[in-house]
């Protein structure tokens, strides 16, 4: 059975439903409905084993156990004014480095996200080229996490799984492999390939990596500096570009393409969060943690 955690929304949802004693006025609070918030209430029930908020004439009763949990409660989420500061004139920059080619996936709901919890705070996304950079950093604190294909042998990096997705080759339809429903690996190596961020280190590429593996490699005569040039360049050539399935769904909106499903030999493409075991228990890391986790599960995409 999976294991359901608290994450900072629920949390909120529990003192205010502590301090309001009524779901109606949680509801009115947050902007959301009544179903949303009495849905939280038994989600908060799962996971704390109680039932938390008994019903009364005068309102919810707060139980011992929910009355345990408050002080701790508040010191949780007063520990998060370290990262926003309520009065606007103090902000803090995260600094989150995002290797990724499906950054167009989840990176549009991640900035939502933050600025919907803390909209005073400054996020930078930004890439490195050297693994040993990247550990540095967070042992430094300079960068808070990361976001990639790969995981750091370090074994001071934690991880967690955040998105795993089916792995597809898209072509214009004019390519001779456009009728085809799949690729077979030593078809696939005769093809002439595009990659963006060519110069990227090889344990950041979800696709070089199993082939260099295999002891194969694969023919890529055009590099482009970013994702969003891929799906101009395919329209007017033979090149194909391999990547995560949800990925080429948003590019296919934009001409017409075929999406093939990739070589098996390719495995599937995988989205880690990484960060240092220093910040294992820090509130603002694991705030941070919490929401991207909030819009970025491995069942999110296939």
């Amino acid at each position: 059975m999976e294991r359901l955690e608290l994450d900072i929304r629920l949390l909120r949802v529990l003192r205010l439903l502590i301090a309001e004693k009524s779901v109606s006025r949680v509801a009115e609070k947050l902007g959301q409905t009544q179903p949303a918030i009495s849905a939280a209430l038994r989600q908060l029930r799962d996971i704390i084993g109680d039932k938390l908020l008994i019903p009364s004439k005068s309102g919810l009763i707060p139980t011992d156990r929910a009355r345990q949990i408050s002080s701790v409660l508040e010191k949780t989420l007063q520990n998060l004014q370290d990262i926003s500061d309520t009065g606007g004139t103090a902000k803090r920059s995260i600094n989150i480095v995002s290797q990724n080619g499906m950054a167009l996936v989840y990176l549009p709901r991640v900035v939502d996200a933050i600025q919907k919890e803390a909209p005073g705070l400054t996020v930078r996304f930004y890439e490195e080229k050297s693994d040993a950079a990247i550990v540095a950093g967070l042992e430094s604190q300079e960068i808070d996490l990361v976001l990639g294909n790969w995981i750091s042998a370090d074994d001071r990096l934690r991880s967690k799984l955040l998105i795993d997705a089916e792995i597809v080759c898209m072509v214009r339809r004019q390519h001779p492999l456009a009728n085809r429903g799949e690729v077979d690996l030593e078809t696939y190596l005769t093809q002439l390939h595009v990659r963006p961020t060519g110069n990227a280190p090889s344990q950041w590429n979800p696709i070089d990596g199993p082939l260099a593996r295999l002891h194969k490699w694969r023919k890529i005569p055009v590099s482009l500096p970013e994702y969003s040039l891929v799906p101009h360049v395919l329209l007017r050539s033979d090149l194909v570009f391999t990547t995560a399935r949800p990925y080429a769904d948003l590019l296919a909106l934009q001409g017409d393409f075929a999406i093939l499903k990739a070589p098996e030999e390719l495995g599937r493409m995988q989205l880690f969060m990484l960060w240092h075991e220093n910040v294992e228990d820090a509130p603002a890391s694991r705030w941070l943690r919490d929401i991207i986790g909030q819009v970025t599960t491995p069942d999110d995409v296939h």
